[in-house]
């Protein structure tokens, strides 16, 4: 098997960094420098069940709105830095991000309609996402181990289509 060369060519001038990558790029290192105290900032509100200011009163299902933005926090965070990771990753396998995102953002969703069974009905939509997502992205990796390998899709399918002992399909998912 030929493998890449994965190393920058530092000889083209089309790989300098500009000021707009510079500053897309420091953008995404500040929030997740700050994703720490994003996720600490739960610490700041009341342990009450209603809160009252003299600019507005706001109440809510959970036991207190210390506890509802703890599991805010706690859903918000990791979707931040999966769609980080989502948009800035380069690699093929990107896309099964969607179901962890996907997952994150259905129980936002239940959260911010203040569900009382938090985390228990997003599988039945996540679910659609992953029958799609996950043959998606193993026919992409089919197909470019196909190509690095050099074999042609009837091989593929022989493969496929061959009884094999599930030691041996293990096997063949990591080599």
């Amino acid at each position: 098997m030929i493998k890449q060369n994965n190393k920058l060519n530092t000889n083209t001038t089309d790989q300098q960094p500009t000021v707009k990558n510079l500053f897309a790029g420091s953008l995404v290192v500040i929030i997740i420098a700050i994703t720490p105290l994003l996720f600490y900032s739960y610490k700041s509100f009341p342990d009450v069940k209603i809160w009252e200011t003299s600019f507005f009163t706001a109440e809510t299902a959970f036991r207190s709105w210390f506890d509802y933005t703890w599991y805010l926090a706690n859903k918000i965070i990791p979707l931040l830095l999966l769609f980080i990771w989502f948009f800035t990753c380069k690699h093929w396998w990107h896309w099964i991000l969607l179901i962890p995102i996907g997952m994150y953002s259905f129980q936002i969703w239940g959260l911010i309609q203040e569900n009382e069974g938090v985390d228990e009905i997003e599988l039945y939509y996540v679910f659609p996402i992953m029958m799609i997502v996950v043959p998606s992205v193993y026919l992409i990796r089919a197909k470019l181990f196909n190509t690095l390998r050099g074999t042609d899709l009837k091989a593929f399918e022989e493969e496929l289509g061959a009884n094999k002992t599930l030691f041996q399909q293990l096997k063949d998912l990591f080599r």
